[in-house]
């Protein structure tokens, strides 16, 4: 009972109850108006042909006086599905017809009878049976009372029909409302137990918990779907915020030791030399910890999405190409090739400073890791439209990243150099994956020639939804 109430107070079924209750008052109004009209139209069939009945055997009265009256009268009363024929003396008394009794005072009256009167026929004996029946009488001049009538079964049994048929109806559809509010309602209270199971236990704290879909595309599974991409993004963040804190207490710790040490000895030193090269030092040092935090805060700022308002149709080939003749000269310097491969007139919905930022990153990193492989002279830049979107792709021919790493080097602070011999902070591919979630794309790694185990390479795309 408990369970019957609480899905009576569900919206969708108090909404499905009023529809069913306002269908059934509509079918039953239509219903009696239906009937009504019908009825209605049957009797105004009834007084027209009785009136023609009436007409036709007046004529035979004023053609052939009583007798012929009475010859027609009979001959018709004796026809399959006869009307109602009585002639009666000026007292009311039934002299000759095909009807036993009629109700009384229905004869003093003249022409049509005002409502429908009761009557009892030949056939049924002692029946207590009564019929009704509307007439047409007519008084003689010999005082004589003729009436001419019409049974109303067929009416009363069509409006009998009709409303068995609502009621039938009525009860099929009430009987049909129960049955589905039971499965369904079942079905609904068991999807919301399971959806408040999982809730208890993402509020106990485990992220990693998922609202169940059951796969219809109902108004659950929507609103499931939509709650579980929060709870992954949620646990996304909380997981970089985790990271975050784990890796800034390594990677911060020891620059900020390496500055501490380089104080104090330009402290302890009286040489002015000495001293100066140690604060050009404590400089290099706070500059790179300055671009860590420009970094993260970046990061935090695209994935919060507040860059989203600055969105707008930018030409990403003009970026590509003018990231290409930016990076030429520093490409040339460490000895490499940089050749680029652009489609003209390709735009995106996008932030253009973010986009840049990105491919500058993606740049940056594919000349820093193959300046120093042996045959590793070229990065290549390519835009081009795909079936899946614009794929702007930087290639190396570096060590790459073995495909089992390639999850983690998206983490934030994470390197895979070890030895922290190449300069940077562990955040260029973090922004550059933050930056293609904000524009709805995605970020792919590969190798640039896998067949070359020694140096296969890396191939970064980043994939741009069709505009």
């Amino acid at each position: 009972m408990n369970r019957f109430w609480f899905l009576f107070k569900s919206t969708a079924v108090r909404l499905s109850a009023l529809y069913i209750l306002l269908f059934a008052i509509c079918a039953a109004t239509l219903v009696f108006y239906v009937t009504a009209m019908s009825e209605r139209l049957l009797t105004s069939q009834i007084r027209e042909a009785v009136q023609q009945e009436v007409d036709q055997v007046q004529r035979a009265y004023d053609a052939g006086g009583m007798n012929l009256l009475l010859r027609t009268m009979e001959r018709r009363a004796r026809q399959p599905g006869a009307n109602l024929y009585i002639i009666a003396g000026p007292s009311g008394d039934i002299l000759a017809g095909n009807v036993a009794s009629v109700q009384p005072g229905v004869l003093d009256e003249q022409g049509w009878t005002t409502l429908p009167f009761k009557y009892r026929r030949y056939a049924e004996g002692g029946a207590t049976k009564q019929h009704m029946a509307v007439a047409n009488i007519e008084v003689l001049d010999n005082g004589l009372r003729v009436l001419i009538g019409r049974d109303l079964g067929e009416p009363e049994a069509f409006r009998v029909l009709v409303r068995q048929a609502l009621m039938i109806a009525l009860a099929i559809m009430g009987l049909g409302a129960v049955i589905i509010w039971f499965g369904i309602g079942r079905n609904a209270l068991k999807r919301i137990d399971r959806m408040s199971a999982a809730s208890k236990k993402i509020m106990a704290g485990d992220l990693s918990q998922r609202l169940p879909v059951g796969g219809s595309g109902d108004e659950f599974d929507r609103l499931s779907a939509s709650l579980n991409a929060m709870l992954g993004r949620i646990e996304k963040l909380n997981e970089g915020l985790r990271q975050v804190s784990d890796n800034i207490a390594h990677d911060l710790k020891t620059p900020l030791t390496r500055l501490r040490n380089k104080a104090a000895d330009a402290l302890d030193t009286p040489d002015t030399e000495t001293r100066r090269i140690a604060l050009e030092g404590i400089i290099s040092e706070s500059d790179q910890l300055i671009r860590t935090f420009n970094a993260l805060l970046m990061i935090s700022r695209v994935e919060a999405g507040s860059a989203a308002a600055e969105m707008s149709t930018v030409d990403l080939s003009a970026i590509v190409a003018d990231s290409a003749e930016l990076y030429e000269p520093v490409a040339e310097e460490a000895g490499l090739a940089l050749n680029s491969s652009i489609e003209k007139d390709i735009e995106v919905q996008g932030n253009r400073e973010l986009i840049g930022q990105a491919i500058f990153n993606l740049i940056d990193n594919a000349i820093k890791y193959s300046a120093d492989v042996e045959g590793g002279g070229e990065v290549s830049l390519k835009l081009t439209r795909r079936q899946d979107g614009i794929c702007l792709q930087v290639a190396d021919r570096g060590p790459g990243i073995p495909a089992a790493k390639r999850g983690e080097v998206l983490k934030r602070f994470v390197r895979l150099d070890e030895s922290r011999s190449k300069p940077g902070t562990g955040l260029g591919l973090s922004l550059v994956e933050a930056v293609m979630e904000l524009h709805g794309g995605k970020l792919e790694l590969s190798d640039t020639d896998p067949d070359d185990t020694a140096k296969p390479g890396l191939a970064v795309a980043m994939i741009f939804p069709v505009k």
